[in-house]
């Protein structure tokens, strides 16, 4: 593959790790291309990112190898992801699909046949053309947007030949790609060969019972075949271009959680631990000759030293084991103690809105947190979000990131702010022990859904009727706040505490709404202002008022988990529950307003339950 030397597009950072990272096609100005592996990004123009709980998980994800955690290369003056100068400091990007078409002479056929056409000084010109295009001159041509992929994660051109062949042939004839009707529809477009007239609509493709090529194992991100070949058990299907399951991120996040300092000097090595990631004392008189030890003026070397060591000893993070990202957090939110805080994360804690003890305990006002979300792969076809955590992906379904083990993963980083609430043990505990007709129906589709995907085992991996209520809460609260504050749907997200099992960590019953954003300042308050106690309660009143009733009502209050495991949500739709892709946690998963509020049904839920306090 001819892998483009000059800038062609721009995307955000944050774009990389969930939108259009390794292995993902971008649409370009002119022609659509494949982000390539992390064997050829210049990974000396990259900045290390500095969250040890994250790169410690991402060690066991991906191996012991990985060193560090990198932002994409940008320059850092122009803040664009390429230099001033002729260095070029960008990601390499190679054209996929292989396969283009004029629009002229409709001539369908591999790269090699056009010609790069290129304008001095403007690469984002940069186009295919068809030189000898016989109705037109030097026409760009387009990217066939038909392409072949499998569940294993393979992605290779369509099968262009045998397809209209239907099978293998000795004819190598140029093809032609015509459209009969004006829809752009499948069953108008007709693939044909140009020497023996053999036809086929392009409809036929996407038919199950079509009998298409098998997988040939083919990592365009990676120049290579997989070793062996495809091991997926389903077949190839064709896809379109740009279909939203062409590419999945597999990703881990965390929210940066300090250490807890016990005196000045290890509050200021909290506070400026990029700075001092030095593994030597003279790296860190490096830094002092540099200028950068400025803050720990009247500390000697080895003080600094002694202190940086002490705080890298086992167990300075807490006993928890490092897998389970989400403890650590949830133990910080529950103590927010003021030596536990620094300028990336900052609590308040508050007592619940008025009116609203009986169910919450306690709510807490995140004024600064920082999110740093790392790649470790990525999936085609099926969703991440199929399974519970990255642990439950398999291997063959993950694809890898670079054709060796590599020693850095991509990683991005966003600071903002958030409202934590934590539900009542008691009372959530008492009310899930009688939902049993509710959790065993959700428990049914869970079984039949991950059967259907082949997850084994299919039972396991139910996250219960604890997180159904806080998730849905979660979705209700998180729609208001969109509707009150000013912020889009897409930008608030949701990190839900759910554990019910004290063998897999301390119970947890809380969620945290966020929102963030890349630039170093972060968000501007706007958020935490609706977490006042005086103002939070009037919004959880209104958000559960909305559940009750729906616009397809009744159809949606009646609607239950699919025994056949077609779909894994109760009263739950676009008009009431659901929430942008980037916002939720398990894809609009495990969902029931009915646990919140009576619905049209009748049923009382947890919000209609007056406990005893």
């Amino acid at each position: 593959m001819s892998v483009l030397e000059r800038r062609v597009g721009e995307i955000r950072p944050t774009q990389l790790i969930h939108s259009f990272g390794v292995g993902a096609i971008i649409e370009l100005p002119h022609f659509s291309a494949i982000l390539m592996g992390l064997d050829d990004w210049p990974v000396a123009h990259c900045r290390p990112i500095v969250e040890e709980r994250l790169l410690d998980a991402v060690q066991r994800a991906v191996g012991g190898q990985v060193e560090r955690l990198v932002v994409p290369p940008f320059n850092a003056v122009d803040r664009s992801f390429v230099a001033a100068s002729d260095t070029v400091t960008g990601l390499p990007v190679a054209t996929f699909p292989r396969y283009l078409r004029c629009p002229f002479c409709r001539l369908l056929a591999p790269v090699e046949r056009f010609r790069i056409k290129t304008t001095p000084g403007r690469p984002d010109k940069a186009r295919w053309a068809h030189m000898n295009c016989q109705k037109a001159k030097e026409p760009s041509v387009l990217p066939a947007r038909f392409l072949f992929a499998c569940e294993g994660g393979h992605l290779d051109d369509f099968p262009w030949h045998e397809y209209v062949h239907r099978g293998t042939s000795a004819c190598i004839s140029d093809l032609r790609l015509e459209e009969m009707g004006g829809t752009g529809e499948a069953t108008d477009v007709l693939v044909r060969c140009v020497a023996c007239n053999a036809q086929r609509t392009m409809a036929e493709a996407f038919d199950r019972d079509t009998t298409l090529p098998p997988c040939r194992g083919r990592r365009p991100h990676l120049r290579d075949f997989e070793a062996g070949g495809c091991k997926s058990k389903a077949k190839p299907r064709a896809i379109l271009l740009g279909a939203s399951n062409l590419w999945f991120p597999v990703s881990m996040s965390v929210l940066h959680i300090p250490h807890a300092a016990q005196n000045k000097l290890a509050k200021l090595i909290e506070d400026h631990l990029f700075v001092l990631k030095a593994k030597s004392k003279a790296v860190l008189e490096f830094f002092r000759d540099e200028g950068k030890l400025g803050a720990f003026e009247g500390y000697s070397l080895d003080e600094i030293f002694a202190a940086i060591e002490e705080r890298s000893k086992p167990g300075g993070g807490g006993d928890v084991p490092p897998m389970d990202l989400k403890a650590p957090e949830w133990e910080a939110f529950e103590r927010c103690d003021p030596s536990q805080q620094n300028r990336d994360f900052e609590l308040e804690e508050h007592p619940p809105p008025v009116g609203h003890e009986k169910w919450f305990s306690k709510i807490v006002l995140a004024r600064r947190v920082r999110e740093v979300t790392a790649l470790v792969g990525f999936t085609r076809i099926g969703s991440p979000r199929d399974y519970a955590s990255i642990a439950d992906v398999p291997g063959d379904v993950r694809v890898s990131l670079a054709r060796n083990p590599p020693h850095f993963v991509p990683a991005s980083e966003v600071r903002g702010e958030g409202i934590y609430l934590r539900f009542r043990e008691d009372v959530l505990a008492r009310w899930c022990g009688g939902d049993e007709e509710s959790t065993s129906r959700f428990h049914a589709a869970h079984t039949s859904w991950r059967k259907r995907r082949r997850i084994e085992p299919p039972e396991a991996s139910f996250p219960g009727s604890r997180f159904t209520l806080i998730h849905s809460f979660s979705h209700a609260l998180m729609r208001q706040l969109s509707l009150e504050c000013g912020y889009s749907a897409a930008s608030l997200r949701e990190r839900i505490y759910a554990n019910d099992d004290e063998r897999n960590g301390p119970l947890m019953a809380g969620v945290l709404i966020y929102t963030a954003a890349p630039d170093s300042e972060g968000t501007l308050g706007g958020l935490v202002r609706m977490g006042k106690p005086s103002e939070l309660g009037r919004h959880i009143a209104r958000a559960l008022e909305e559940m009750r009733l729906c616009s397809s009502d009744p159809l949606c209050a009646d609607h239950q988990p699919d025994p056949e495991g077609n779909t894994l949500h109760a009263a739950a739709c676009h008009a009431c529950l659901f929430a942008p892709e980037t916002s939720c946690e398990r894809g609009n998963k495990y969902l029931d307003r009915s646990a919140l509020v009576a619905t049209v049904r009748g049923d009382s839920g947890f919000f209609d339950e007056r406990p005893t306090p």
